[in-house]
């Protein structure tokens, strides 16, 4: 099968309301891939910037698949959202801290139900790959 091969970095983040952030992330390919080495999910350390706007995590991405098609990119910039809650879970986070999160994060993935949440828009994660390709003219593979 053809190869990719995604090498990169979840960089930093910026224009959250707060400044004590983490990233927690997840890669969700279709059905035409598979995993061949490395982690599609995980979680970045928590940044707690006091002097600039942005957290840096410069976390890294290692992710090697194997496919029958094309897919991929190089810098991407992903602009993010939370879940809003009930009033009385926004009265807990405001006077508590933390905050409402999904009971299944497959919802996000759904088309049907993922329009039917209450949420507010947050700030841009920042991303940073390189995407190397093995084997595709030679499985007939256009790029």
């Amino acid at each position: 099968m053809a190869e990719l091969h995604v090498i990169g970095q979840i960089a930093s983040a910026s224009g959250f309301p707060s400044h004590n952030l983490f990233c927690k992330w997840g890669i969700h390919a279709g059905g035409g891939w598979r995993v061949i080495e490395g982690l599609t999910e995980g979680q970045t350390h928590v940044d707690n910037p006091s002097w600039q706007e942005a957290a840096v995590w410069c976390h890294p991405i290692d992710v090697h698949f194997a496919t029958k098609g094309v897919q991929g990119t190089h810098k991407v910039d992903v602009v993010t959202w939370r879940p809003i809650g009930s009033l009385t879970e926004q009265f807990k986070q405001h006077f508590l801290g933390g905050g409402a999160q999904l009971k299944s994060p497959d919802l996000v993935h759904s088309a049907t139900d993922r329009y039917r949440l209450q949420t507010e828009t947050m700030g841009t994660v920042h991303l940073e790959l390189s995407v190397i390709l093995r084997n595709f003219t030679k499985f007939g593979v256009e790029t």
